[in-house]
């Protein structure tokens, strides 16, 4: 079902355009973004970090009127149908957030070449009307892989993955690396769900790991939540999280030591600073420390008796050296070799 949350910052007018959903005139000096995603706006990972990103930029330009509708739990194969009615009521920037997209995207920018469509993860370089972000979610993978090389008592860790591909298998080849940074005697779990959202079989992964003695979970994507529910269960195993939003869920506030988020606010506000002066796309927005593209932080519940000052001192040390090398400090991600772990 869609569902539309209109979000118009002006000095007046503000409380009656709230409440609508309906499509303006497009020559008002309204700015209309849409997104489409396949799981819902509170989903503690991927689209939540999206819509959240989004409502965070459209308050970080007050100068601007914007409008702003959603669209949830949208498969790949109806996204289209949506699309076009965003196309139909004036919007300037769809963002359909998920690689899985990436078909219909590309089919759209061609037939309607003046609205400019945003999807990720991808670093290609997309048609003239099409952006693509790709979060360099190693850093954020190696970080994490850091606490957990060096919390580990079983020196056993769990890594629940969606799939091998886009920003989940930067952030797992990250982690193994972090991991082995610190502890190259550690055994790494790894294994994949083969979806996004599947909660079930990510909490069945999860007891699996933790069965075989895993006592640090990770995972990313949404799918990620049904793992850290499981890791809620055990007595001793603790969890690393992929988005912020996990430090305050009931499991979380319990479990998750530390977290990383996506900030894209930062990029939302670039594409309609691009598109405004001219720019309808054509290029790869990548995120990482460097450019304000990640958050991360610990649960104020847990922080004292989990994060040592040496291990903040590590953490906040490598974020440094990401900044001032965003190019190369893990620049050998891909090699990560899953057959050593």
């Amino acid at each position: 079902m869609k569902r539309l949350l209109a979000v118009t910052i002006a000095l007046v007018m503000a409380a009656s355009l709230f409440a609508s959903g309906s499509s303006e005139a497009a020559d008002d000096g309204t700015f209309k973004i849409a997104l489409i995603i396949e799981n819902t706006i509170d989903d503690k990972g991927w689209c939540q970090s999206m819509h959240d990103g989004i409502t965070e930029a459209i308050a970080m330009m007050p100068d601007k009127k914007i409008e702003y509708s959603y669209s949830e739990k949208m498969l790949a194969v109806d996204a289209g149908s949506i699309a076009r009615q965003y196309v139909a009521e004036g919007y300037d920037l769809i963002i359909a957030h998920g690689s899985q997209y990436k078909n219909f995207v590309l089919e759209m920018a061609e037939e309607f070449p003046d609205t400019s469509f945003a999807f990720g993860t991808s670093s290609e370089i997309g048609p003239d009307n099409v952006f693509t972000y790709m979060p360099e979610s190693e850093e954020t993978g190696y970080l994490n892989g850091l606490i957990a090389g060096t919390l580990t008592k079983a020196n056993i860790v769990g890594l629940v993955s969606p799939v091998d591909g886009g920003d989940s298998a930067r952030y797992d080849r990250g982690f193994v690396m972090g991991v082995q940074a610190v502890n190259p005697e550690a055994k790494i779990l790894l294994a994949y769900t083969g979806s996004h959202s599947d909660y079930v079989k990510s909490a069945e992964i999860a007891h699996s790991q933790l069965g075989n003695g895993a006592d640090i979970m990770t995972g990313s994507s949404q799918q990620a939540i049904g793992a850290l529910r499981a890791t809620a269960e055990s007595p001793t195993a603790m969890w690393l999280g992929q988005d912020l939003a996990q430090l305050t869920t009931t499991e979380g506030q319990q479990k998750c030591i530390a977290a990383c988020a996506y900030n894209y606010a930062a990029v939302v506000v670039g594409l309609v600073e691009k598109i405004e002066s001219g720019v309808k796309g054509g290029e790869v927005i990548p995120m990482n420390f460097a450019n304000g593209g990640f958050i991360y932080d610990y649960n104020p519940a847990l922080v004292d008796q989990w994060v040592t000052p040496e291990i903040k001192e590590m953490i906040s040390s490598t974020i440094e050296e990401f900044k001032a090398d965003p190019d190369g400090t893990l620049a050998d991600w891909a090699e990560v070799d899953y057959s050593k772990l």
